[in-house]
């Protein structure tokens, strides 16, 4: 079936749109204060750069060369065993449309805090922990009409396609993102807390550079843009035959270490201005920033509402993105309209988002809890701990063992020049070694 083409610009929105999520605003700053600030920002960006970028190439490649959605791509380009590989696109498109059945609840989270700060924030970090507590174990409709929201807003986009919803959401949405995140870096700036957001996210500890944080910087480069779920794939599937692929991975590469680093300091400094506590996860989100918010008076409104609009578009625009693989297999596999594809996946991940939503609820989390873990957490867990990983391995293994290198080298090595080695060296040897100890690392079966 004829995809539509994105346009240059439209594509590399769109896939920095995928990869700029809700995890480069709420975990990188973070874990980059965590292990080693500017030793662990270092070891991340030449990280990003070699193994990310790598894995990157490859997954636009497969796309691009493919021309279909994830799963015939593979089973196009295999020299020989077709529906086995055909199962490694399987696997990208089905750990997208897993993450999407809790993604969607968190962005229905985001949702609600956009409506708590145009009315009353909370006043305390006490009490934003407790209307955080309350929201998610206790107030089952506000959840579920958030989550129907979020839903409804993501189907819309998707049923228009990819020139009319995909590609002009993003041409929207990213600018936005960019000049709300750098509006409040701007001013974050002018404050007195930004020298120590810098000393926490910069200034290096190489003593708490181990072999952990080396683990880390491996699989959050890998997450942070999108890899190994077919999104990626399935966009490039739509990319013009003149494109270039390598100057369009690092544009988006750029784009979303940008993002990360930007909000990174602009949230730390508003942290470290008012007196709270660095957290990680929802709790920055939720509970420690609306109390900062608080504290910042009428400006800390405005700041709130524009703060939760950019994170509702981050996640929106990466929420298409792990949609879209799902819808394009259906459309490809079975004929289906893209309406009707769009309310198969869509219907999917909404029904499974609302047993993960009850799972963290105090009347049904006893009910929906497995072993050391709810049905949410799991989900997060399987898609985190094995399934990108394991698709990005194969992704890497595919083009760099499977499909022939003359055949590689014309799609990219007129682009990568001279490098055009090392990246082929880092996809056979280094990239599998890497997601192979970070798999195996967050399945608990080595530790460090």
């Amino acid at each position: 079936m004829k995809i539509a083409h994105f346009s240059r610009i439209g594509f590399i929105l769109a896939a920095a749109g995928s990869a700029v999520g809700l995890g480069n605003i709420w975990k990188f700053p973070y874990i980059a204060g965590e292990y080693g600030g500017g030793a662990f920002v270092l070891v991340y960006l030449v990280t990003v750069l070699s193994i990310g970028f790598s894995i990157m190439i490859a997954e636009m490649l497969i796309g691009y060369l493919g021309r279909m959605d994830a799963a015939k791509s593979f089973e196009k380009l295999a020299p020989s065993n077709k529906s086995r590989w055909r199962l490694a696109g399987m696997m990208g498109i089905w750990a997208g449309l897993l993450i999407m059945t809790f993604y969607s609840v968190v962005i229905g989270w985001i949702l609600h805090y956009i409506v708590v700060a145009f009315s009353a924030l909370p006043s305390s970090v006490a009490e934003a922990e407790s209307a955080f507590n309350t929201l998610l174990h206790d107030s089952i409709i506000t959840q579920i009409f958030y989550h129907t929201l979020s839903f409804i807003l993501i189907s819309a986009i998707l049923v228009r396609g990819i020139k009319a919803g995909i590609e002009k959401l993003n041409l929207i949405l990213m600018p936005m993102l960019f000049i709300i995140v750098g509006g409040m870096f701007l001013y974050a700036l002018t404050l007195d807390g930004f020298s120590q957001a810098w000393d926490f996210m910069f200034s290096p500890d190489w003593s708490k550079l181990n072999s952990e944080a080396f683990v880390i910087a491996v699989g959050h480069a890998f997450f942070t843009l999108s890899l190994g779920m077919g999104a990626i794939l399935t966009y490039s599937a739509s990319l013009p035959k003149e494109v270039n692929l390598v100057k369009s991975s690092l544009y988006v590469v750029a784009l979303d270490t940008i993002i990360a680093l930007l909000a990174g300091l602009m949230l730390f400094t508003f942290l470290y201005q008012y007196g709270a506590e660095p957290s990680k996860g929802p709790g920055l989100v939720f509970i420690s920033l609306p109390a900062v918010f608080y504290e910042m008076g009428t400006l800390g409104n405005a700041f709130a509402i524009l703060f939760f609009f950019a994170l509702a578009f981050a996640g929106l625009t990466s929420a298409v993105s792990l949609t879209e693989p799902m819808v394009q297999y259906l459309i490809d596999k079975f004929d289906m309209t893209r309406f009707k594809a769009v309310v198969v996946a869509g219907g999917f991940f909404y029904l499974v988002g609302i047993i993960a939503l009850l799972s963290n609820t105090t009347a049904y989390g006893d009910m929906l809890h497995f072993g050391s873990k709810n049905f949410f957490d799991w989900v997060d867990y399987i898609t985190a701990a094995f399934m990108l990983p394991f698709g990005g391995l194969l992704m890497a293994i595919f083009i760099g063992y499977k499909i022939p290198k003359k055949q590689v080298f014309a799609a990219v090595g007129k682009s990568l020049g001279r490098a055009f080695s090392v990246w082929y060296f880092i996809l056979r040897y280094i990239a599998p070694v890497a997601l192979i100890i970070v798999m195996l690392n967050l399945l608990g079966v080595i530790t460090f």
